[in-house]
C-alpha cells in the first residue's frame, strides 16, 4: 500500500538470525585420550609384574593411597624395552602431571633406562615419584638425588670405557689385536693358490671349495682376478 504524503513511516522489525548450534559437543580442554576429564597435577600410577603368577594388588593399593587418579598395569619383564602400558602412561601424561611407581625397578631395570625415561618425562614437564625410594623430582631434594644418580651412572660408564681401553692396550702389547677372526686361514689360502694355478678351475669354484664368496676370496687374494684368466 502506498504511503500518503505527510504520514510517518512505520519502523520495520527485523528478526535476528538464530545461532547455529553445533552438532558436536564442545570438548573440554582437560579431556584426556580416554575421554576422562582431569585437571593439571594428575598423579598417574604405573604398576608392573614380570609374570602372570605375581600379584599386582600390593602396587595398586600403594599407588591408590598415594593419590593416583589413573593407574596403568603391565605384565611384562622389565628387560623388554617395548612396553605398551608404559608408553600409554607416558602419552597420557600432560605437563604438570606426575608419574608414580611403587619401586624404581618397576619403571626400569638399568640406570641408563631409568635416566632416559625420567629425562623424557622432564622434557614433557611431567614429574616422577618412586614411593619406596622416596624420590620425587617435583621437589628440589628429589631433583638433587636424581642428579646424583645420573652422575654415578656417568661415572660407571667412564670406568667401563677406561677398563676397556686398558684391556685393549694390554692385549696389543701381548700380540693380540682383537676383533673378529679372519674367515680364511693360511692353509685355506695355500689351497686357494694351488687351485687357482689350474686354468680349468674358476675363481667361483675355488671360493665354493673353501667355503667363502668370490668377493671374500678376491679380498684376500687380489691377484685371483687375473690368476687363471686366458692369455691374449
Amino acid at each position: 500500500m502506498a504511503i500518503k504524503k505527510g504520514e510517518p513511516r512505520r519502523a520495520v522489525l527485523r528478526r535476528k538470525p538464530k545461532r547455529r548450534v553445533s552438532a558436536m559437543p564442545k570438548r573440554h580442554p582437560w579431556t584426556r585420550e580416554d575421554g576422562e576429564i582431569h585437571g593439571m597435577g594428575l598423579k598417574i600410577g604405573y604398576a608392573r609384574v614380570s609374570t602372570l603368577d605375581q600379584n599386582l594388588a600390593l602396587q595398586q593399593d600403594a599407588l591408590k593411597e598415594a593419590g593416583c587418579g589413573k593407574i596403568f598395569i603391565e605384565q611384562m619383564s622389565g628387560a623388554v624395552t617395548e612396553r605398551p602400558a608404559l608408553f600409554e602412561a607416558l602419552d597420557y601424561a600432560r605437563s604438570g602431571d606426575t608419574l608414580v611407581v611403587w619401586k624404581l625397578d618397576r619403571l626400569a631395570r638399568s640406570m641408563k633406562q631409568l635416566i632416559g625415561t625420567v629425562e623424557k618425562l622432564r622434557v614433557q614437564g611431567v614429574g616422577f615419584r618412586s614411593l619406596t625410594e622416596a624420590i620425587d623430582t617435583t621437589t628440589p631434594q628429589g631433583v638433587l638425588v636424581f642428579h646424583m644418580f645420573s652422575a654415578l651412572a656417568e661415572f660407571e660408564r667412564a670406568l667401563i670405557r677406561e677398563r676397556t681401553r686398558a684391556g685393549l692396550k694390554a692385549a696389543k702389547r701381548m700380540g693380540r689385536t682383537g676383533g673378529r677372526p679372519g674367515k680364511l686361514t693360511e692353509d685355506d689360502l695355500d689351497v686357494a693358490r694351488t687351485l687357482l694355478a689350474n686354468p680349468d678351475i674358476t675363481v667361483a669354484d675355488v671360493a665354493d671349495r673353501i667355503g667363502v664368496s668370490s668377493a671374500t676370496l678376491y679380498r684376500y687374494l687380489p691377484a685371483a682376478r687375473t690368476a687363471n684368466s686366458p692369455s691374449p
